[in-house]
């Protein structure tokens, strides 16, 4: 074997850890748009808890623990990952995909979380295609977080059928 080969493997060796070393770094700062997007939710459900009269009421609350429990599972898969789960409130409005609207009424305030789940079911497709094979756990977290949020769209759905 030439000196020339042995050269051109360990460039290419290194070429493919540079790629996999800023792969891994976007993926934790796409993490943490994910961990400040599900902050947001948890904010928003909190709201729609204190908005709502009846039984949704406590079916927000349950909403905003089971995104906060998502939340905890993307900081947790940031730190395994070697990054930092980035939780300062300045993130959560600069960093997410979604925005938090105060909204005047439960009515506008779901019909606005209708679009904001859109949303952020599509950031979790893009994720999840964009990660490669070698991180499964990644992959598997978000596809189960992607299809909570597919239930909560066709809940919010329901409570919009049944609201004046």
């Amino acid at each position: 074997m030439s000196s020339k080969t042995v050269v051109s493997g360990v460039r290419m060796q290194a070429s493919q850890h540079v790629h996999t070393e800023a792969d891994h770094i976007e993926l934790i700062k796409r993490l943490n748009a994910a961990l400040a997007t599900e902050m947001i939710c948890v904010l928003r459900y909190r709201r729609y808890h204190f908005m709502a009269r009846g039984v949704d009421a406590d079916d927000f609350l349950l909403q905003s623990n089971e995104v906060l429990g998502h939340a905890d599972q993307i900081a947790k898969r940031i730190v395994q990952l070697g990054g930092e789960a980035d939780f300062a409130p300045e993130c959560f409005s600069h960093g997410s995909h979604e925005q938090y609207m105060p909204g005047e009424s439960l009515r506008a305030l779901i019909e606005e979380d209708q679009v904001a789940e859109r949303i952020a079911m599509d950031g979790y497709r893009e994720m999840i295609q964009s990660i490669t094979t070698q991180d499964s756990m990644t992959r598997r977290m978000l596809k189960e977080i992607q299809a909570a949020k597919q239930g909560y769209a066709k809940q919010l759905a329901r409570v919009m059928a049944r609201l004046p």
